[in-house]
Parts: structure tokens; sequence; C-alpha cells
């Protein structure tokens, strides 16, 4: 069960308006960095997690968390386009947010919310879903949300350096700590599950003898020269989850060339190809 007390989770204000910056703060609910993205991720994840207890909730306290986020970038959209004419083009000559509106802001925002926020990215395209990573396996899981909060992160900090608006700085200010936080949780976790050593390579479970051991710690070079591969830690010394050494060789074709057999009559190929 959920619950709102129709508070924001921090302060947002807007002491400029300006339909151009809320275009860009789009990309922060919508976008595949954003917060929509995050929150069904650790929804999900939350849902399937089995185990220990403890990271289901950890999970779903932070899907909580980013719904409020959703919430106070939606009202900064908002508030950025209040004031916007809806009317264009009488206004255009005279009114430097028309103007703003024409040269940037997503039509969308305009034409369909009515200055208000969408689940949509900066262009206007709808989030899908397609980034949600829920696998079942929880260290899994938490490897992919340290990379949703870098990259989240990023974003939150080009946002920051776009806008010049205290308010919106504030807002940002507190939405890269959280960032910061979300990387340390995840990183936390994945110590508490047991670190490289014990975590990887996922799934644990999975027993090493199986695959192919010639394979796995070697980093390979594809170089059309047959030169070795660019050096680096991952191609010498112990491996990180310490279970084989790094080797490193270019790689050379171990099959032939594939021949399939004929096209099946009626598929729609060439009499050639029968």
């Amino acid at each position: 069960m959920f619950y709102t007390d129709n508070k924001l989770q921090f302060p947002v204000r807007v002491e400029t308006p300006d339909p151009q910056f809320a275009r860009a703060l789009q990309q922060a609910i919508g976008g595949v960095e954003g917060e929509i993205r995050v929150a069904m991720q650790y929804f999900f994840q939350a849902c399937g997690a089995r185990g220990n207890p403890k990271f289901r909730d950890l999970l779903m306290n932070t899907a909580a968390e980013e719904l409020g986020h959703i919430e106070m970038l939606a009202t900064a959209v908002a508030l950025n386009l209040e004031g916007a004419p809806v009317s264009i083009k009488e206004e255009i000559a005279a009114d430097p947010v028309s103007s703003a509106i024409l040269g940037g802001i997503n039509m969308k925002n305009l034409l369909s919310a009515g200055l208000s926020a969408m689940p949509v990215d900066s262009d206007g395209v709808p989030f899908n879903m397609s980034h949600i990573y829920a696998s079942g396996n929880i260290a899994a899981d938490m490897t992919a949300n340290v990379a949703a909060e870098s990259t989240g992160r990023v974003l939150a900090t080009r946002l920051y350096n776009l806008t010049k608006d205290p308010g919106m700085k504030e807002m940002l200010a507190y939405m890269i700590a959280r960032d910061t936080m979300h990387q340390n949780q995840w990183l936390a976790a994945l110590e508490e599950l047991g670190g490289p050593t014990n975590v990887f390579p996922i799934p644990n479970s999975f027993p090493q003898e199986q695959e192919n051991q010639d394979f796995s710690y070697a980093f390979l070079g594809f170089q059309a020269d047959g030169s070795d591969p660019v050096a680096g830690r991952w191609s010498t010394g112990k491996s990180l989850d310490g279970k084989g050494q790094y080797t490193s060789r270019p790689m050379r074709p171990l099959g032939d060339e594939p021949v399939l057999g004929p096209a099946k009559p009626n598929s729609g190929a060439q009499t050639e190809q029968l």
C-alpha cells in the first residue's frame, strides 16, 4: 500500500519561468536516465525479490522515494511553463516567453498537457518501460542499479549547469545528493551480499566448472592484423572476483563458415535458394 500526504519531498520553487528548461527537465522524468525508469525498476525488482526480505524493503523504499522525485520534477516543469501563452501568434513579437516556446518547448506540454509535465523525454517520446531491468537475481539487479543512478546523476549535474535559477539549482542539488546516496547504497548492498569474491560472476549459483574456463578470464582482441589487444588491469593479474587470473590474447576463429540448408518450399525464397 502506498500513502501520500500531498506534500513535496523537497521544496520546488522557480524564480524565473523558463519553458526551454521545462523541456530539459522532461528528460529527468521520462528519459532513459530519468525518474520513471528508476522508480519502476526498483518497484519491479522489489516485487520479485526473493530471499532476505531486507533487500525487498530497501528496493521498495527507494522506489517510493523516486515517485516523490517524479512529483518534484513534474511540479518544476509546470512552474517553468506558467505564464507561457496558449495563443502564441499574437504575442510572439512582444513576449520573450512566447519566443522561447516556439524556439524550444516540447509542444506536447502545451497542446496535450495544458502546460504540465508528461511521462515523456525531452523530445516528447513516451517512456515505454523497455529500460526496466528486474532480473530476479538480486546481485544483477543491484549492479544494474549502480549504473542507473550513475547515468541519472550525470543527467542531474548537466541540468544543474544548464540553469541559473536559484530554486532549480536548490532542487537539483538535493536530487544529485540522493543520487550519490543511491549509488552508494546499491554498492553497500553488493558488499553485504559478499562483495566481488562472493557475488561475481553472476549468477554465483552456476558452477564455473560447467563453463568453458579457457575463456573465463581471457581478454580477447579482435584487431584485423592479429595484434595484441590493449593492455590494462583487465588483462593481467588476479581477477577481481578472486577466482582466476586475467590473460590477454588475439582471438582466432574457432568455427568454420556457416552452411545453412536450402530454403523451404513456399517460403517466399528465390528458386535459386530452394
